[in-house]
């Protein structure tokens, strides 16, 4: 036939090959994570080098008092050293490895499921939750702009003073709020400034200096007040049982204000060294800031609703802290007041929140989980370290190498033990542990009481390795700008720091105020 083609068939003589119907992808060849599955295997390694171990000794006291290792404190630690190990180098998200604290803890008999795995909904973890959801509604509602909007009018274009005036904000703030509803609710408000600073996505030297800062700087300011946090309150309840001895909230105020507001300052320095910005300045940030506050128009019904809900909140948190410890026996307002949980506070604020349409089903969705995880997990193996007697046997090894010594190393040895143990139990907890045997060790060694209370709030108040040593340090780490090997590094420098500015509280500032390092040695 003709004026009709004919199909031909082309091969390797000439011409194009037939296409296929379908096209094969090779997959992408993934390499092998060594690093990962090294420090995977590393921890592991360590729980079962304390599973195959024989019997620890007991660890005797001053007082001749025996604490035993038990086989379940042994693995205890073993638990802890795993955690640690995948947490500081990020083997697995970090939520997940808090999981695998409880799921161990079940499997190998340590405690029973329902104290390992009841720990992730401990009032202490709730209390996390509604200071996230805090911080959700400031950014939500548009207070969070407005507020930053402010602060970047007030100090201007120069990164150095906006860093400054953030830590400055977040210090006063912690005076009169506890510090973890401060970070939740700064937390948006910094990640407002790290937009106008940078519109790349990825970590920055200002960024990883604005967040972990932001963590640090919670800390030091919450040790100047009985409002920043519960371990004074519990710690001086506990130092008045032993010594007989009370102390005002002034009082207390006096002697923790100089050490925690140097600390403040020596960090922007610090950061300002290690992390110097990118950009000394934001050009036109002024121009910009005014425009965009412009265009945000007044204060909306919502940011008002938020604004005074947290008013509220902040203020139930202060009544709460100045009332007499006895009010909470009696009955009216004030003990009504003193017996309000501090979880339940901040959970009706949660609750307010959602009621009034502020946050929705969708803003419950976003709730960062990886962090309520990863703080359930730390009250996990923390209460794991402590009911099993493991952390009662390292404090009391320690504190007996320390015996015989000067009475400023005692007071910093012990010091330096909470700020340890702080990173990985409950502060309150850590104080509880080593404080008894410091205070009687250092009446024989003629060591002021005060000063070996004032040093260890000082400490439990800044754990500057680990995520789970305090709730800012884990919302910190949710502005993706640093990693938690970062963290932990850097927070051994943070360390040394801090113990010198100790020092010079203990030898210097203190007894410019009348409280000095010595008494007279108790007899016998």
């Amino acid at each position: 036939m003709t004026g009709q083609a004919t199909p031909t068939s082309q091969g390797p003589s000439g011409g194009l090959p037939p296409m296929p119907d379908t096209i094969v992808v090779a997959p992408e060849k993934k390499s092998i994570d060594w690093k990962r599955l090294i420090f995977l295997f590393l921890g592991l390694g360590l729980f079962a080098l304390f599973f195959a171990m024989p019997a620890f000794d007991p660890a005797v006291d001053p007082r001749n008092e025996s604490f035993p290792l038990t086989r379940e404190a042994q693995l205890a630690l073993g638990l802890f050293l795993l955690a640690s190990t995948w947490w500081i180098f990020e083997v697995a998200p970090i939520g997940v490895t808090a999981i695998m604290i409880g799921l161990m803890q079940v499997l190998f008999y340590i405690r029973e499921p329902e104290k390992a795995l009841g720990d992730f909904l401990s009032p202490p973890v709730w209390f996390i939750f509604g200071s996230l959801v805090l911080g959700m509604a400031f950014t939500k509602s548009g207070l969070t702009k407005r507020m930053a909007y402010k602060m970047l009018n007030l100090v201007g274009e120069r990164t150095s003073m906006i860093m400054l005036g953030c830590f400055v904000i977040i210090a006063l703030m912690t005076h009169l709020m506890a510090h973890t509803a401060v970070a939740a609710a700064i937390f948006p408000l910094l990640m407002a400034i790290n937009a106008l600073y940078t519109d790349k996505e990825g970590p920055t030297k200002f960024g990883k200096a604005l967040f972990i800062g932001m963590a640090y700087v919670a800390g030091a300011g919450s040790i100047c007040t009985y409002l920043g946090a519960a371990r004074a309150v519990s710690a001086v309840g506990f130092f008045k049982e032993i010594t007989g001895n009370d102390i005002s909230f002034f009082e207390l105020s006096q002697f923790m204000m100089p050490v925690g507001w140097i600390m403040v300052f020596l960090l922007w320095g610090f950061f300002m060294l290690v992390f110097k910005p990118e950009k000394p300045r934001i050009e036109n940030l002024r121009e910009r800031v005014a425009a965009l506050a412009k265009e945000q128009g007044a204060m909306t019904i919502k940011e008002w609703l938020v604004l005074i809900t947290t008013v509220v909140v902040v203020g139930l948190f202060m009544a709460k802290s100045l009332i007499p410890a006895d009010a909470a026996a009696q009955s009216g307002f004030l003990g009504f007041i003193k017996g309000m949980d501090r979880p339940g506070i901040i959970l009706i604020a949660t609750m307010i929140f959602f009621l009034t349409g502020v946050l929705d089903v969708n803003d419950l969705e976003a709730i960062p989980w990886n962090i309520v995880l990863l703080f359930g997990g730390a009250m996990s193996i923390g209460y794991c370290l402590w009911q099993t007697g493991a952390a009662n046997w390292i404090a009391v090894h320690w504190l007996n190498m320390f015996t015989q010594a000067p009475p400023l190393l005692f007071v910093l040895s012990i010091a330096f033990l909470v700020l340890m143990m702080t990173n990985f139990i409950m502060n309150v907890a850590a104080i509880a542990i080593c404080l008894p045997v410091a205070l009687v060790v250092g009446k024989y060694l003629g060591v002021e009481a005060y000063v070996i209370l004032f040093a260890c709030l000082v400490t439990a108040g800044m754990p500057f390795n680990l995520l789970i040593g305090a709730a800012p340090n884990a919302i910190a780490y949710e502005s993706k700008q640093f990693t938690t090997g970062e963290f932990f590094t850097w927070g051994w420098v943070a360390n040394v720091i801090l113990m010198v500015v100790l020092t010079l509280a203990i030898l210097v500032i203190w007894p410019m105020m009348g409280l000095s390092l010595f008494t007279a040695p108790a007899a016998g």
